[in-house]
């Protein structure tokens, strides 16, 4: 079921629909990222010069962006798919009906609201940021395994992932059973596998949104 609905999802990338809310969604994720890098630069050089470290010296200013350089790096790990489907969750409302109008005219939900859709988000964030903040100490004992790291990563994340998708297509369709947990984690998984692979992760969010719609309606005996 969820290889047919993350291939079924794959067309909708071409959407009209879907690269009007790439563009927003890579515009204001990069922005996000671009305001923690400033963010981050200003922290730096406040800390060296309260400290004093590397005045007159000419390494001071390179160490702050090597600093900001490495933290960036690290936020990109963590942090993208956070911003990401935040953004993504604001409008997923856009995509989703794409997917319901073209493949299940008789099942067209009903919208989830800005509002609603923001609940959602910021509820994603947090969960997001607690769970990996309590599995940080887990990433880094893991690697030293070489690939304990990415493997609870992806636990970690397929169940958090699950959670986001399912909020974002199950609120539409308040008459049909949920998606089950099973299949909520593997939807989550692949999610975050599709995260892990570079320019793909660019499109996950919109692919992952067209797949959950997949396993809500596809699987379903008849529209409510």
């Amino acid at each position: 079921m969820i290889i047919t609905a993350a291939l079924r999802a794959f067309p909708l990338i071409f959407h009209a629909a879907a690269r009007r809310l790439l563009v927003k969604t890579l515009a204001l994720t990069l922005l996000l990222f671009a305001l923690l890098g400033v963010g981050l630069w200003a922290a730096f050089h406040a800390t060296r010069l309260h400290f004093g470290w590397g005045e007159g010296d000419g390494w001071g200013g390179m160490a702050e962006a090597a600093a900001t350089g490495l933290a960036m790096i690290a936020a990109s790990w963590l942090l993208f798919r956070t911003i990401a489907m935040l953004v993504m969750g604001l409008f997923a409302d856009d995509v989703i009906e794409a997917v319901e109008r073209d493949t299940y005219p008789q099942a067209v939900g009903r919208p989830v609201g800005y509002a609603r859709s923001f609940h959602y988000a910021l509820r994603s964030v947090g969960r997001t940021l607690g769970w990996n903040l309590v599995a940080l100490p887990g990433y880094v004992l893991l690697l030293v395994t070489g690939v304990g790291t990415i493997g609870l990563f992806l636990a970690v994340n397929a169940y958090l992932l699950g959670r986001d998708l399912a909020d974002m297509v199950e609120p539409r369709h308040p008459g049909l059973p949920p998606i089950g947990r099973g299949n909520r984690w593997l939807m989550g998984l692949v999610s975050a596998l599709l995260f892990l692979i570079p320019l793909v992760n660019l499109l996950a969010p919109i692919w992952s949104a067209a797949m959950a719609v997949h396993m809500l309606l596809g699987s379903k005996r008849k529209p409510v």
